[in-house]
């Protein structure tokens, strides 16, 4: 039988031999923890579902433009993920200029401090709520909107960040907890409110001052280094793992035995897929919660159509989350003379798509130009499908429910990696890091 290595092809025979370390899932966290125990001295194999490697860090191309699988930018700020990055791919550094688009002004990001283009009423109304809202301590808030008015007051809160979140995350603010926001959401002082509504030359303050791109490649290019001498067998999905025997069932009707056991793959699959799994842990897998992410990819015929390497959307009427420029990461994401946009919607059992997919990329293609991003004779190419797992989306029970389900794999010695293994709001330097940690955690329980 055929497997895909890398870019070469190799056959081997019925596959049913023991392999020490096996990994499921070839995204980065399964590529980082298979390059790490390689690191540690330390063989393993990786089993990929698709034709290729890197999850949600791959990408495509489609008649010379390139592609992320989903909006990808470095800006890690581990030394360590950058020398990995670094020596993978030459690449490219942009200082962060993101702008947000709300009822037809184009504000700076974070737009809380950046009010300057809106009419003077509603910016008297965000000012006023701004100073008069609540002083609660942080511990005493209970939910995501709560959280949220409590920051920026009740209009700037109801107007903005809680639109955003009804697109992004699918569900009500109230219906979040709040420890996933970390750093993610800038807290102005009334002075940076006030400056940022007087004049439009205010600092960035943005969370990251630089973020790298590679020149080639794609994001995925900074995996390189990471995939480039571990054994990955491709088109190989998991229908069954035995944890009594320790086999693992694949859909063509492989198999093959490990000793111990890395997953990369989303809880709810993983809770599918291993045999007799009790009913606590299958309930607490059924409640878990995520986002599907819809992508749409434009190409153009002109190489100046994006204004911004990135923006948000605020308007209800815009299904679309965030818009993103491939060909401002990277000339060489399109051929000469064009440029590219890819715009991301998001949805799930809360919320899910009302029509097909073509027709959705369609309105949203209207509506685009409509706002003036570019005229609909203009598209070279355009594309749209669908990524089944996108964003966790932390409600009340989160924790909880995924807390059952990490004991339960800690009580079968099954490691787990990764934003979906984890089930945590991983950045992808975040998702690396966890592959590494479990690979040192391995090193040190395990004598070969």
């Amino acid at each position: 039988m055929e497997f895909l290595k890398g870019a070469k092809k190799y056959t081997i025979g019925r596959r049913d031999s023991i392999n020490k370390i096996t990994i499921l899932g070839a995204g980065i966290s399964g590529i980082s923890a298979a390059y790490h125990l390689k690191q540690l001295g330390i063989d393993s194999i990786v089993f990929e579902k698709n034709h290729t490697y890197g999850g949600l860090c791959d990408n495509f191309e489609i008649d010379g433009f390139t592609f992320d699988k989903f909006i990808h930018l470095s800006f890690s700020g581990s030394d360590y993920v950058k020398t990995l990055f670094n020596d993978s791919s030459d690449f490219f550094i942009h200082y962060p200029k993101p702008m947000c688009y709300y009822k037809g002004y184009w504000l700076k990001h974070p737009a809380q401090n950046n009010l300057y283009p809106l009419e003077v009423k509603e910016k008297v109304t965000i000012i006023k709520d701004f100073i008069e809202r609540k002083d609660i301590n942080i511990e005493n808030i209970h939910n995501y909107e709560e959280w949220l008015k409590v920051q920026y007051g009740n209009y700037f809160a109801e107007n903005f960040p809680m639109v955003y979140t009804e697109k992004y995350w699918t569900i009500p603010a109230k219906k979040l907890e709040t420890k996933w926001v970390g750093s993610r959401m800038y807290i102005p002082k009334i002075e940076e409110v006030l400056e940022g509504a007087m004049t439009k030359e205010t600092p960035n303050t943005y969370y990251a001052k630089e973020m790298k791109y590679p020149v080639r490649g794609g994001y995925k290019s900074f995996l390189k280094k990471m995939a480039e001498n571990i054994e990955i067998y491709y088109n190989k999905e998991v229908v069954k793992i035995d944890t009594e025997s320790k086999r693992i069932f694949f859909k063509d009707g492989e198999k093959t035995k490990y000793e111990k056991l890395v997953l990369s793959l989303p809880l709810p699959e993983i809770c599918k897929i291993i045999d007799n799994v009790p009913e606590k842990v299958f309930e607490a897998a059924k409640k878990l919660k995520w986002t599907s992410g819809l992508l749409i990819s434009l190409g153009f015929n002109k190489p100046d159509i994006p204004n911004y390497l990135w923006f948000y959307i605020y308007d209800k009427e815009i299904l679309s989350s965030r818009v993103y420029s491939p060909s401002l990461k990277s000339p060489n994401n399109c051929p000469v003379g064009c440029s590219s946009l890819q715009a991301e919607i998001y949805f799930s059992k809360f919320k899910p798509l009302k029509k097909p997919i073509n027709e959705v990329m369609n309105q949203e293609i209207e509506k685009f130009a409509k706002i003036g991003l570019f005229k609909e004779e203009e598209i070279l190419v355009k594309d749209v499908r669908i990524e089944n797992y996108a964003n966790i989306i932390f409600d009340h029970e989160t924790y909880k429910n995924r807390d059952i389900i990490h004991d339960y794999l800690d009580s079968l010695n099954i490691y787990y990696v990764g934003r979906f293994g984890e089930w945590k709001y991983f950045w992808s330097d975040q998702a690396l890091l966890s592959g590494k940690h479990v690979a040192e955690k391995i090193s040190k329980e395990v004598k070969f």
